[in-house]
């Protein structure tokens, strides 16, 4: 069975039928659907974009016209050039939760995006985004990530210890939301034993209301602020304190982020929560799956444990956890031979460009001994990289050292439930149980 009819798929939360993308008029190709990503029914659609019209554009969709950006060497172009495209009017295609909002009241003009309005520094061009970026980054430079190295080692021992022996448990939540969690409330230092209002947080950011996490918009926006009141103390209390190393100390301190209004610190805090929470838990989780879809690279893991580092670079490219990134038009520009207008918004699939076989050989295929298995887009490119790549890939890495010296198997018992977004590609569940050795 090949990787695009995989069996390992959801239901949505509604009952829709999706559609062949090679049954479809070309111009009617839609693929910004959250449900087309939850049954993972978006690999043809992306093929046939690549194939027959790499930027392509749609003219209606719940979120507003939109080009989307399929191969790889042209999204590095966009993701590179922030003169050109700019990040400042939003950085997803429908808000964090890449799901469509509410209609506009004159029936004119897009769909309100109600994220967008939230100040982070991904969703700012320079110079103001790299003085923000430059006030936290320190606290994923290379030096504090040596001093967090035996942190998380000993967390993930403890956690994969802890885990049910001879019974199914659910890995996303028992193993890769409480290993990010809890490095997340480290790089917060967040009250430890509160750690999973994070994920709570993170979830009702990047998930649109009536799916399962809340009822309504309402109720979203209530518990965001909750989020932003804990944050505002933690924020106080540092601020009186002299500086330290966690994130929020040097948001208060830092001299282009402490006088931050209410909502630029929410946004900010939306970004470093969802960047350190959902990316690298849905890796984690995506990993045991890839494994169990393809024994013989579980075969190559297990003759060879020297593979764990490039195979940590395959999962985060295999996975692609944040689906895409949006940028909008400054210029009336030509891209792929298309003309884009001024205003008009580009949407970087980052999902499609990790499967372009023009630059990635075999892209379709999970290969843990991949030559130059870090080549890939998951992260982005130019000033917007993801800030945390070496965090997140040393998590990765550190977690299968551990589970391979206990482990002869995490087996996938289970098909696995997927999130429901445009833009976070990820798992609400995986059931497995574990072997050991």
């Amino acid at each position: 069975m090949s990787e695009h009819t995989s069996p390992n798929v959801d239901s949505a939360p509604i009952d829709v039928d999706i559609p062949d993308p090679y049954a479809l008029p070309l111009n009617e190709i839609n693929v910004a659907q959250p449900s087309i990503f939850q049954q993972d029914a978006q690999w043809d659609y992306f093929k046939r974009l690549r194939e027959e019209d790499p930027v392509h554009y749609c003219a209606d969709s719940g979120f507003g016209p939109y080009w989307s950006v399929t191969k790889y060497q042209d999204i590095v172009k966009v993701d590179t050039d922030f003169h050109t495209y700019s990040s400042a009017q939003g950085i997803t295609i429908g808000g964090l939760g890449g799901v469509p909002t509410q209609q506009p009241q004159d029936g004119a003009g897009e769909k309100k995006q109600q994220w967008d309005g939230f100040g982070m520094f991904i969703a700012m061009d320079p110079p103001k985004h790299d003085l923000q970026r430059a006030t936290v980054a320190s606290a994923v430079a290379p030096p504090n990530l040596a001093l967090l190295e035996g942190t998380i080692r000993e967390r993930a021992a403890t956690i994969l210890d802890s885990l049910p022996r001879g019974e199914a448990f659910n890995w996303v939540d028992l193993v890769s939301i409480e290993l990010t969690t809890q490095m997340l409330a480290t790089l917060f230092d967040f009250p430890f034993e509160d750690r999973r209002k994070l994920t709570r947080w993170s979830d009702i950011a990047t998930t649109p209301p009536g799916v399962g996490i809340v009822e309504s918009g309402e109720q979203k926006r209530a518990e965001l602020i909750e989020c932003l009141q804990y944050f505002t103390q933690l924020w106080n209390a540092r601020a009186a304190a002299p500086p330290k190393s966690d994130l929020i100390s040097m948001l208060a301190h830092g001299k282009d982020t402490k006088d931050m209004g209410p909502f630029e610190f929410l946004g900010n805090l939306l970004l470093l929560i969802v960047g350190g929470n959902d990316t690298t838990r849905n890796s984690i989780s995506g990993g045991v799956l890839f494994l169990n879809q393809n024994p013989k690279e579980y075969d190559k893991l297990r003759s060879n444990l020297d593979l764990i580092p490039n195979m940590v670079s395959e999962i985060i490219r295999y996975q692609t956890p944040l689906a895409h990134m949006r940028r909008t038009a400054l210029v009336d520009t030509e891209l792929g031979g298309k003309k884009i207008k001024a205003g008009d918004k580009l949407v970087m699939w980052y999902v499609s460009g990790n499967r372009d076989s023009d630059v990635i050989p075999n892209a379709d295929a999970f290969l843990i001994d991949r030559a130059r298995a870090r080549h890939h887009l998951s992260f982005g490119f130019g000033i917007h990289r993801c800030m945390g790549n070496r965090l997140a890939e040393m998590q990765l890495r550190i977690l299968w050292e551990e589970i391979s010296k206990r482990f002869s198997k995490v087996e996938v018992v289970a098909k696995p439930k997927r999130t429901y977004s445009t833009f976070v590609k990820g798992y609400t569940e995986l059931m497995v149980k574990v072997h050991e050795l």
